[in-house]
């Protein structure tokens, strides 16, 4: 079964806002055995809109709409969708009860701008939506099913949730769908493809593995479907079995959550506390570990010290370091972490100082040459990494080593278990 989503407005296109609402529908929707053949978006124009709903219905049984809905003159899917099927208008009273409801709570005027939410294409389903004014509308059409709902994310996704998927379920019979992630880190892309190149070629001809590369990291993806639930989670996961122990030492996850999450749930199943000591990174790791419910059972804190000042004073590295060596150097990194373990009485720490650009850089130490340390119970390991020109990539790719480096250290000394 095969669906597409279009997304409507302006906003999307210059880049405004960012549409976060297709990656959203499109996980539940392949999570419940519906496969997203495109994800297309068009402006608020009408024979744009139709252009889309033609194509769509060229590609998928399923076309599931967004935005446009809204009081507005702006606001066109509405009437560009009563055009495309040749239907007229009628006032649903329902809808109009529920918008005045609204309205009467909230103490506010209701004008005619508000009323005509309830004027919906007199050919379709309309499926009240809890949380704003403009319905869901649902149309059986040219043997398809086409689902217009509003653009506001919380909207859209209660009326997935609670109307949309449920229906979809009860309509068609729909297969299962399985996807093992595998999180590994401190390995490219092509070097992981090669150290398992026998093990990919051998996969079942229903198991498909994608690369998933992001800056430091590498998730691998297994898929598959059918009808069997349980024989398809048995034989994917044997899959994922194999490609573990061919390449342990750069798994560090195997499901698919962030790199700071995984090093989170390590950190708090083996009983230990991390203390963070960034330069170029600016607070970034932390950033990355704080946004998480929960870090206060692991991260104690951290500090950002960009001036060689903060570095003696706050985590007590050397004069003597900084002169000789500099405050890019596997010396000072070294002391970082160690000063960490010390000012904020953890168990581990981590430490990062480089030359993040798009200026500083020397002959000696480029721009993008970062040091990372990660110290484990007074035991120091540091490595250099020698990163590109561009500071915000340097940054995150610092933080995201950083990060995949403490792991590491910590299942080669099996401080935690891989997560299954």
């Amino acid at each position: 079964m095969l669906a597409e989503i279009i997304t409507i407005g302006d906003e999307i296109l210059i880049g405004q806002i960012v549409d976060t609402n297709s990656a959203w529908m499109a996980r539940q929707l392949n999570l419940a055995g519906i496969q997203v053949k495109q994800i297309t978006s068009v402006s608020d124009d009408a024979s744009h809109i139709v252009e889309a709903l033609q194509q769509a219905e060229k590609r998928a049984q399923i076309i599931l709409i967004t935005g446009g809905l809204g009081p507005t003159k702006d606001d066109i899917t509405k009437v560009t969708l009563a055009k495309y099927f040749n239907m007229g208008f009628r006032r649903d009273e329902e809808t109009l009860r529920h918008v005045e409801q609204i309205f009467a709570r909230s103490n506010r005027p209701m004008i005619e701008m508000n009323k005509m939410q309830a004027d919906v294409p007199d050919g379709c389903i309309v499926i009240q939506n809890k949380n704003g004014t403009a319905p869901c509308m649902w149309f059986n059409q040219n043997e398809r099913i086409f689902v217009s709902m509003p653009g506001v994310p919380f909207e859209m996704m209660y009326l997935m949730d609670d109307e949309i998927l449920p229906r979809l379920k009860k309509t068609f019979d729909l297969p299962f769908i399985y996807h093992k992630t595998l999180l590994t880190a401190g390995i490219g892309e092509s070097f992981l493809a090669a150290e398992i190149e026998e093990l990919e070629s051998a996969l079942p001809a229903h198991i498909k593995l994608a690369y998933l590369p992001r800056l430091g990291q590498v998730r691998l993806r297994l898929s598959a479907s059918g009808t069997d639930e349980a024989l398809l989670k048995a034989e994917v996961d044997e899959q994922a079995n194999l490609i573990v122990q061919k390449v342990k030492q750069y798994v560090v996850a195997e499901e698919d959550i962030a790199i700071e999450k995984a090093l989170l749930d390590y950190m708090k199943a083996a009983k230990l506390t991390l203390s963070t000591a960034e330069s170029c990174t600016g607070g970034y790791i932390a950033h990355l570990i704080t946004q998480h419910p929960g870090c206060s059972a692991v991260y104690a804190g951290g500090a950002v010290t960009y001036a060689n000042e903060l570095k003696k004073s706050v985590l007590a590295v050397q004069e003597e370091t900084l002169l000789n060596y500099g405050a890019v150097s596997e010396q000072t990194v070294a002391e970082m972490a160690l000063g960490a373990l010390t000012q904020f009485k953890t168990d581990c720490s981590i430490a990062v100082s480089g030359v993040a650009g798009p200026d500083g850089g020397t002959a000696e130490k480029p721009v993008g040459t970062v040091w990372i340390a990660v110290a484990i119970r007074g035991v120091v390991h540091t490595k250099l990494f020698k990163l590109g020109n561009k500071r915000v990539q340097n940054i995150e790719r610092a933080a995201i080593s950083a990060l995949g480096m403490l792991l590491q250290e910590l299942h080669k000394q099996g401080q935690a278990a891989v997560i299954v």
